[in-house]
């Protein structure tokens, strides 16, 4: 076995260690996983807890493991379980690319390097799509040269995993070349299409675009004419607005989702995902670029224009409740595999840049009765948000960057056990004296 596969004696049971540099989607396959930088591949970093622990955790909820046989044994941790921290990704870690400068510092902070001599554990929540949460964490492992594992993230798809079993002939739409054929695949889908695919099929289907060679050579000869397209699922950003969007609409108003029919009423074509709802998100650009939000609105008010009725669709990712649901479960079943408590940690610190989907979801999440626990919201200006402008949610924190953030959620959970330690000696003390 090469050294990038090897397995790690006390990592847990099964769990592999690969080098983020050498690493392949086939590796990752055959989970569960870590990914580590080479520094790191002789011996475990600080990250390496957490990260096994969540992969582990992961791994038994895609297996709906919820069988009391489970072996749910505490196991011996440094790792505090009275609160955790998520991340969105870009504009709060990463911008365009490149490490924001505090994020690796943010890490090591979190991995234990603090005065108050603990580790925090924490997870990833991303809207990003159009790659696997295996490839976004070799891409982040890189990035920031931390030890992480794909048990980590969620992605704004994610959700979409428990939709494979429900649809057989799905459109696919979104991200670089064949990369989110792949992903849908991978979740479990039987039959996936995408835009390539019809265009290959009737060239005359987008008349202001052409297949380029690769393109001609990766998508797949289908006859459209027989098949029903059941659901058409938006996994990352339109890479051709016009060519998705004609498409998209064709099926919209085709009869059962076969394409180069129209219904009559406009009411019979296949439901319509979005993996998230982000009008505009945090890149290398100065000013913010826009994004799925922003397609899903084209469409609607595209849909209204040419049928004159309303378009319903469905948005995954943030804001949705969905995704922190998903991530209370996580972080739940992480405390019951490292502490031996079946409930998530008291407090979940959400540490994002866009007010309308990091801020809003995480206080209507903690405002909802489906939050078993707090979940904090901390909004950072290294992103979407700005100085000088008022967010439309408003956070229980804005800070400047993700280590601040960081240390301001350290210290108000030591100041809170620092309170709760004081209560209770002179509870105590209190006793004593009744004596």
């Amino acid at each position: 076995m090469s050294a990038s596969g090897a397995v790690l004696p006390s990592g847990g049971p099964g769990v592999r260690r690969l080098s983020s540099m050498e690493a392949t989607l086939d590796d990752l396959a055959t989970g569960p996983v870590v990914i580590v930088p080479p520094k790191h591949l002789m011996s475990p970093s600080d990250a390496h807890e957490t990260a096994v622990a969540l992969e582990m955790a992961k791994h038994k909820l895609n297996r709906a493991s919820s069988d009391d046989s489970t072996d749910t044994t505490p196991l011996d941790t440094t790792v505090t379980g009275s609160y955790a921290y998520a991340f969105d990704i870009d504009g709060v870690l990463i911008r365009g690319g490149k490490p924001i400068p505090e994020a690796v510092e943010a890490m090591k902070v979190l991995n234990g390097q603090n005065e108050y001599g603990i580790k925090v554990p924490y997870i990833f929540v991303t809207n990003g799509g159009g790659k696997t949460e295996q490839e976004r964490c070799m891409d982040l492992s890189k990035q920031l040269e931390i030890e992480v594992s794909p048990g980590q993230f969620i992605c704004g798809h994610t959700p979409m995993r428990d939709m494979a079993k429900q649809y057989n002939t799905v459109l696919v739409v979104g991200g670089e070349g064949e990369k989110c054929r792949l992903v849908a695949e991978g979740y479990g889908f039987k039959d996936v299409v995408t835009p390539g695919d019809i265009i290959k099929d009737n060239q005359d289907t987008t008349p202001f675009r052409k297949l380029t060679v690769e393109e001609q050579e990766h998508s797949r000869a289908r006859n459209f004419n027989e098949i029903e397209i059941e659901a058409i699922f938006v996994f990352a950003d339109s890479r051709d607005w016009a060519g998705d969007q004609q498409i998209i609409l064709d099926l919209l108003m085709s009869k059962k989702g076969r394409l180069g029919t129209r219904s009559e009423t406009f009411d019979e074509g296949p439901p319509l995902f979005f993996s998230h709802n982000d009008v505009v998100w945090s890149t290398s650009h100065e000013l913010t670029r826009i994004g799925m939000g922003a397609l899903r609105a084209s469409l609607e008010a595209m849909y209204k224009a040419v049928t004159g009725k309303e378009l319903t669709t469905t948005a995954f990712g943030k804001p949705q409740i969905g995704t922190f649901q998903f991530a209370t479960l996580l972080l739940k079943q992480w405390r019951k595999d490292t502490h031996g408590i079946d409930s998530p940690p008291e407090t979940v610190y959400f540490v994002g840049d866009t007010p309308e989907s990091d801020i809003r979801g995480t206080n209507e999440f903690d405002e909802s009765p489906l939050s078993a626990n707090s979940w904090y919201s901390i909004l950072v200006r290294t992103g979407v948000f700005k100085e000088g402008t008022k967010p439309r949610f408003t956070p229980k924190v804005t800070v400047d960057n993700v280590l601040e953030a960081v240390r301001h959620g350290m210290k108000r959970e030591y100041i809170k056990s620092m309170k709760a330690n004081s209560i209770e000696a002179s509870s105590s003390l209190g006793s004593a004296i009744e004596e």
